[in-house]
């Protein structure tokens, strides 16, 4: 029987594959872990998770995350807690037999100074943007990795490289958070702290010029084309799950569809003294849809209402 263990289970993306999971009632048994579970960090306690649980596949998402900010003062951190996760699950994924081990890397691993849109050959061409080098690197060393273990062992290790990722469960913590939930938290504490004042006087600061361009994934879709390629991709090349180039949007008009979602009145204001970081990292997602060329994505501003939506309603219990 599959068994499949999922690091880093309790976050955003674990929480959308455990949605997914439930309601298509997916054969084998899915195991969620946590920090709470396993200190990843650790090889002890990462093989006495493994020991445990026995799987037969592992989808990896554990790993030191956060935004712009947190990133830029904390590259240390995120290089070395993310290189001892990293090699303490693939490593114990190949001593315990696993037959398939997906990783999670992301987009802002690509090279800053490079052509676009970025494909799954251009990981490795050039330095990441300075602003989440720490991250990046670790993030590049998974690919080398599978690489490695294939090249020995035959392991089947592969990774998926999503866009910017939001949706329900996300951390909405404003030193840590991504952009799209750190304007949700944001929003709803400016519109709680200023009920009385009247719309035109309210006003949303964006950070930066709000001119940088990304693709959003909604966490949900993300879980469905992970649980499709754990099924389906059989490669050690990482595999880009982006939305389509002519779906990505501003920084502005993130802040617009949260905005709208909260039907916000105010003004959106720039604050241009703060950084904005990369400005685009557009991902072209042609090898995915040579091979799932009819996959729907979500559309963005429907994510972000629904997003809005699970803020709302679980606001006393999210991560903020």
């Amino acid at each position: 029987m599959k068994k499949v263990l999922v690091t880093g289970g309790t976050g955003l993306v674990g929480n959308a594959l455990k949605t997914i999971v439930n309601e298509d009632s997916l054969e084998g048994e899915w195991i969620f872990v946590g920090t709470k579970d396993a200190d990843l960090t650790d090889s002890n306690s990462t093989r006495a998770l493994f020991d445990r649980v026995q799987p037969t596949h592992v989808v990896h998402l554990a790993a030191m995350v956060g935004g712009l900010f947190h990133n830029m003062n904390n590259n240390l951190d995120f290089l070395r807690k993310n290189l001892q996760i990293n090699d303490n699950v693939l490593q114990n994924a190949y001593e315990h037999g696993c037959v398939k081990v997906i990783s999670c890397l992301s987009t802002c691993i690509f090279p800053d100074k490079t052509s676009y849109p970025i494909d799954e050959t251009m990981v490795h061409n050039g330095p990441p943007h300075p602003s989440n080098y720490g991250y990046s690197y670790s993030k590049r060393l998974i690919d080398v990795q599978n690489h490695a273990y294939h090249d020995k062992h035959g392991c089947m290790f592969t990774s998926v490289i999503p866009c910017n990722i939001f949706g329900p469960h996300d951390n909405f913590k404003q030193e840590v958070s991504h952009v799209i939930p750190g304007m949700i938290n944001r929003m709803h504490q400016l519109i709680d702290e200023n009920k009385g004042l009247p719309e035109d006087r309210k006003e949303f600061v964006v950070y930066g010029t709000g001119k940088p361009l990304r693709q959003f994934i909604y966490s949900l879709d993300l879980a469905k084309l992970i649980i499709w390629a754990l099924v389906n991709y059989e490669s050690v090349e990482p595999l880009i799950l982006s939305v389509d180039e002519e779906n990505e949007v501003t920084i502005f008009e993130a802040a617009e569809a949260v905005a709208k979602a909260f039907d916000f009145k105010g003004k959106l204001i720039c604050d241009t003294s703060k950084a904005d970081g990369q400005y685009k990292k557009t991902a072209s997602n042609r090898k995915l849809r040579s091979l799932l060329p009819n996959f729907q994505f979500t559309a963005f501003e429907d994510a972000v209402k629904t997003s809005v939506k699970w803020y709302i309603e679980n606001i006393d219990n999210v991560r903020k």
